[in-house]
């Protein structure tokens, strides 16, 4: 996908993440569309993007997400990608954890996500890319972290399954899984506490790799051992 031109749906754009990849598909001469749940915050990251449409969603209405993909695409004409750069996360031991911030978890990081790509895959055409941020949980799980764990992992095999059936109509699909960054996710949890953390990444080491990612034919985005972040053809 040339990236020059290309339609580009960032959900979870007035986030850190979302927010830095919207910039960086913007100088590459992306036309993006912002999604968010917050009017006041998406008004603000849309301010340096006088540009670009702006959609609201909830994460607890897939309906809302999937309304989110049409106006957008109405916006724009039609998407030839659609990310998805929200979530939120929980800390505390298995069986400490309250089941309703569970089903929270895999509301927030699985069903929405999956909502906004599955309405995605629904219109987009051969060339396009839908994409996701899913993280290093998805691959090795955290102890103190099941739940959190869990509903990345639930996205990840999503994908996983979508890109085997998305091949044929020439559509890819991306996940990003990278390590610990430094975005404040860990500081606003839903519940419990961070444990003591390494420094994080850099975040626009990341979206940098994630646009890179997007303009080949590559299927993961990954952090290698030295904390540097890897495109890789082949997710698996």
């Amino acid at each position: 996908m040339d990236i020059n031109g290309a339609r580009v749906l960032v959900a979870g754009a007035t986030g850190v993440l979302g927010g830095a990849l919207t910039s960086e598909l913007t100088a590459r001469g992306a036309r993006t569309a912002l999604a968010g749940r917050d009017p006041d915050r998406l008004a603000r990251a849309a301010q340096p993007h006088p540009e670009a449409p702006t959609v609201l969603f909830d994460a607890y209405s897939p309906e809302s997400c999937v309304r989110a993909v049409h106006e957008a695409a109405a916006a724009l004409g039609g998407l030839d990608a659609v990310v998805t750069a929200f979530g939120a996360v929980a800390f505390g031991r298995a069986e400490e954890l309250a089941d309703g911030v569970a089903e929270h978890l895999m509301a927030v990081n699985f069903l929405a996500p999956a909502a906004f790509l599955r309405a995605g895959l629904g219109i987009m055409e051969r060339g396009s890319v839908i994409s996701a941020f899913t993280g290093v949980v998805a691959d090795r799980p955290q102890a103190g972290m099941a739940d959190y764990s869990a509903s990345k992992a639930a996205l990840s095999a999503w994908l996983s399954a979508a890109r085997r059936e998305a091949r044929a109509a020439g559509i890819r699909v991306l996940d990003i899984r990278p390590g610990h960054l430094e975005t404040g996710f860990a500081d606003r949890p839903v519940a419990g506490t961070a444990p003591p953390l390494s420094a994080g990444g850099d975040p626009r080491q990341v979206v940098r790799a994630v646009a890179d990612a997007m303009s080949t034919d590559a299927e993961l985005v990954r952090t290698a051992p030295n904390g540097m972040p890897v495109v890789e053809r082949r997710a698996g």
